[in-house]
């Protein structure tokens, strides 16, 4: 690793740095109140469900960045119950609970 920095690495540096003020101070430089529009605050409710399914849905269906070809993966079966216990019952906890009840024998004792 050289001793010195050169002047392309500070000015990018530099540039992300007033990017990162400027986008962070524009509600406080503005003079008058901003609102998002109605159509935009209604599409933020499903922000949180998007990026859940974003995360989840990937991981339950694929295994090293291949998708799955057989049924006997537990991380299917766990994800099931999972769905069927919300709709059943409904709650995070019991969700998650149901899941791991399913996923966990099935994965330790079947190898699945």
């Amino acid at each position: 690793m050289r001793g010195q920095t050169d002047l392309w690495t500070l000015a990018v540096i530099v540039g992300l740095a007033a990017v990162t003020v400027l986008t962070r101070c524009f509600f406080f430089i503005l003079d008058r109140p901003w609102g998002l529009p109605e159509w935009a605050h209604r599409a933020l409710h499903y922000a949180p469900a998007a990026a859940l399914a974003a995360v989840i849905a990937p991981e339950i269906v694929m295994s090293n960045g291949q998708l799955i070809h057989t049924w006997q993966d537990a991380r299917l079966y766990g994800a099931l119950a999972g769905v069927v216990w919300y709709f059943w019952r409904g709650g995070v906890l019991g969700t998650m609970l149901a899941g791991m009840a399913v996923y966990l024998p099935m994965h330790l004792v079947l190898g699945w």
